[in-house]
């Protein structure tokens, strides 16, 4: 069979989660189907060497190798064989920022820990070797030492502790053990202290990820050169990146890859958060997308409603204002929660860093700054970050900003040492300490701080605690105001079609807390805020125990949205609910009492008896689920950008938070239903049309005209296709339907893609636009095509 060309940028891709139950080969088998919905690149989890048995493929230990559980190199070529010769090409999944704290399995860190600050290594990790008397503390053991230390043995030149295994320093094999610990070059410690001793960076609050330094040239090269030879050999295509935000220098480091690569197409894993924009300087094509999916969920949503569904919340569950109350005070509790407890290490490093640079500096300004004032002041700093980090590339001030410092300050009793604020600022803005090592270190610490702090106090945090709308309550969204309107959706599209026109989009990923089908039935309920409360009012009896009001409402939500699935999977994703959002219990101190509350609750409440109130308004509700369900998959696939398809959400595809939603799929799907029609109909034109999409198209809104015309949401891409779709189909619907609401198309006659055979010109009615389906993809027809039949206005 002879390769089909692939293009250079991609016109769609699809996600697949790669892992041990589905290789390289599966993929492969894979492409054909994949091949036949019109994407042009496959989007592959990482490839890299992990540790085994991994279901995500993110804890990488070996970037020089591809990893074998998968089929090794020769299977990664395999399936590019195989998808060039359908003309698909491979976009990767790449990790710089962390490696997998697995010494059996991670050489260069098994050579740390060897070797320890000598080793050619050392410079790969993130290591304070100046704290903890200069050993690397690995925070494994159960408990105390004094409760493990006979679990900890000696094996010829290695040091075992059940599953673990960690080399010994030269010449120490022979020492008694205590002595033997004292002498390495790290320190098995209890799990627990890693909460307030490590001593290496790691990925937001996760022990088991190791930060590495990609912006040493040699560590970048090391851990690149593979991806990067593939690359050039053509057997990968393009690139996405996971979280350059932990990364000392993203705005280097970005454009060390872009040099290295040649320039291939690449997205970044940007939150953005509400109003924020992409440093413009990035050579990237832009985001992984899940800027996108806030304004396609908010489009769904109704703002009137959802503002009463935070009323009717807050009388069912009566939350604390920053408990779960009101969502900007939640986000700073929180945020003061996790700087403190889970990233309590990483402030600590921070504030020595500030300590060193005071004390060493000839500017009168920074010196008597004594340690407990630093500390308050970079902690009152960053819990009022408002986006994820600063960069280097953009000027600080506007993310580090003179209000917050304003706050921060009066944190002081005494405003002469509220002065410190103003010294920690201008460190961090680069206005003082100059270029000296530790001022550096300074801005670059402070930064990744901010960054996990925002992911740790947002995502995982806040998101479980603030739950009127569960739907809003998705990566890079805003709960505190989840609706969108059309206005300012299209001068989003505008925006992106004019700055980033290949930036990727998502609506659904494998970080999603619940996939797009899911939450598209959950905005239907702030059309129907006042159903909603009723029906829980019918649901909920008073002699039932439930563990907190808060708790029920998610819980009442999540089987709304999911729609009727095995009690097991709403049961673990609640489990992981109340220990992310940790008011009464978390991962690190479970409460069993609480726990098994929130397990019975489920299992008689919301997948019991009384859940059937919550199905028969859910099937009351089918054909407006439905309707969003379209409306989001058309928008999302034909928007500006590059759409990512996850793997089953062409179909119908309802999931819940990870693990839930990294399931295996089918290939093909069993079941056809109008969703893949809409998903195959517009990837087909994407196809046909790459121009009308990529980079040099024209996005046009398309106003509708009547009295329903804020209900159809509709846009022209390049002259040649045309997206129309209903929104808040209840309210509508209350108010009377369609009624004479027209929508002016673009001169010339219109085939319906969705519904061969249908043709529209001039002023259409929506009505008849909408007949069969709530949504509607046009394709501007040849002369020879547009004969007199059809719908004219």
């Amino acid at each position: 069979m002879t390769p089909e060309p692939v293009p250079s940028v991609p016109t769609a891709t699809y996600r697949l989660q790669l892992q041990p139950g589905f290789p390289f080969a599966a993929a492969a088998d894979a492409v054909p189907y994949l091949a036949s919905l019109g994407i042009s690149h496959l989007h592959l989890s990482p490839v890299l060497e992990a540790v085994p048995g991994s279901l995500h493929g993110y804890d990488v230990v070996d970037p020089a190798r591809v990893r074998e559980e998968l089929g090794g190199e020769d299977g990664l070529r395999e399936l590019a064989r195989v998808a060039h010769e359908h003309g698909l090409g491979l976009v990767v999944d790449i990790v710089p920022n962390h490696m997998a704290m697995s010494p059996r399995h991670n050489r260069p860190l098994w050579e740390v820990l060897r070797e320890g600050p000598a080793s050619p290594y050392a410079r790969w990790f993130d290591i304070d070797w100046e704290a903890q008397a200069g050993q690397l503390l690995l925070p494994v053991l159960g408990g105390p030492l004094g409760d493990e230390i006979d679990h900890l043995t000696v094996d010829g030149d290695l040091l075992r502790y059940y599953d673990h295994v960690f080399p010994l320093r030269e010449g120490t094999a022979d020492l008694p053990l205590p002595e033997l610990l004292d002498a390495q070059w790290y320190r098995p410690v209890w799990w627990r202290l890693a909460r307030t001793e490590l001593n290496y960076r790691r990925f937001f609050s996760i022990s088991e990820l190791m930060g590495v330094r990609v912006e040493d040239p040699q560590v970048f090269e090391a851990t690149h050169g593979t991806i990067l030879r593939l690359l050039h050999e053509g057997v990968i295509d393009g690139l996405r990146i996971d979280h350059p935000d932990g990364l000392a220098d993203p705005d280097g480091y970005l454009e060390r890859l872009h040099e290295a690569t040649g320039g291939r197409w690449t997205v970044v894993e940007k939150i953005l958060a509400d109003g924020e924009h992409l440093p413009p300087s990035w050579p990237v094509a832009g985001t992984t997308g899940y800027d996108a999916l806030r304004h396609v969920d908010g489009l769904f949503a109704d703002p009137a409603g959802a503002g009463e569904l935070v009323t009717r919340y807050r009388a069912f569950a009566a939350p604390q204002t920053d408990r779960g109350g009101d969502w900007a005070a939640t986000v700073r509790r929180a945020a003061y929660a996790v700087l403190t407890h889970e990233l309590a290490t990483e402030l600590d490093r921070l504030v020595r860093t500030a300590v060193k640079v005071c004390a060493a500096s000839p500017d009168p300004a920074l010196r008597d700054r004594a340690p407990w004032a630093l500390r308050t002041a970079l902690e009152e700093l960053l819990v009022r970050m408002e986006v994820y980090r600063p960069y280097t590339s953009v000027d600080a001030a506007e993310v580090v900003t003179e209000e917050a410092a304003a706050e921060a300050r009066r944190a002081f009793v005494v405003p002469e040492e509220a002065g410190v604020v103003d010294v920690v600022r201008d460190l961090v803005l680069g206005r003082r300490g100059g270029d000296v090592p530790a001022a550096v270190e300074l801005r670059a610490r402070f930064a990744q701080t901010s960054s996990a702090l925002r992911a740790k106090s947002v995502e995982d945090t806040a998101f479980y605690r603030y739950v009127p709308l569960l739907s809003a309550t998705e990566v890079g969204g805003n709960p505190g105001a989840p609706a969108v309107s059309p206005e300012d959706f299209h001068a989003y599209c505008a925006r992106v079609q004019r700055d980033w026109p290949l930036t990727g989009t998502v609506v659904s990923t494998h970080d999603t807390k619940r996939s797009a089908d899911v939450r598209a039935a959950l905005a239907v309920l702030t059309e129907c805020p006042e159903r909603w409360a009723a029906t829980l009012a019918d649901a909920s009896h008073p002699d039932e125990a439930v563990p907190d009001a808060q708790l029920a409402w998610a819980a009442w939500q999540t089987v709304f949205g999911l729609g009727p699935a095995e009690p097991e999977r709403v049961q673990d994703a609640l489990l992981k609910h109340v220990r992310e959002a940790g008011l009464y219990t978390s991962w690190t101190e479970q409460e069993p009492p609480y726990e098994e509350a929130v397990a019975a609750f489920v299992a008689q409440g919301p997948c019991g008896k009384p859940g059937a109130h919550v199905t028969a308004l859910r099937e009351a509700l089918a054909p407006h689920v439905r309707s969003n369900v379209l409306g989001t998959a058309l928008v999302h696939l034909t928007m500006p950008g590059v759409p990512d398809v996850y793997q089953g959400t062409e179909g119908e595809y309802l999931a819940l938070v990870d693990p839930d939603n990294r399931r295996p799929v089918r290939f093909p799907p069993e079941d056809q239903d109008d969703k893949n029609a809409v998903t195959a109909a517009a990837l087909g034109l994407r196809a046909r049309y790459p121009d009308a999409f990529g980079a040099s198209a024209s996005y046009t809104p398309l106003p509708a005209e009547g009295p329903a015309a804020d209900h159809c949401l509709a846009f022209a891409r390049s002259g040649a296709v045309v997206t129309a779709v209903t929104r808040l189909s209840l309210r509508l619907a209350e108010a009377g339907g369609w009624a004479d609401t027209r929508l002016p198309l673009p001169p010339g006659w219109w085939g319906d893609v969705l519904t061969p055979g249908r043709k529209f010109t001039g002023h259409v009615r929506v009505a008849e636009l909408f007949e069969r389906l709530p949504v509607a993809l046009l394709e501007r027809l040849d002369d020879g095509d547009a004969d007199s039949g059809g719908a004219a206005g």
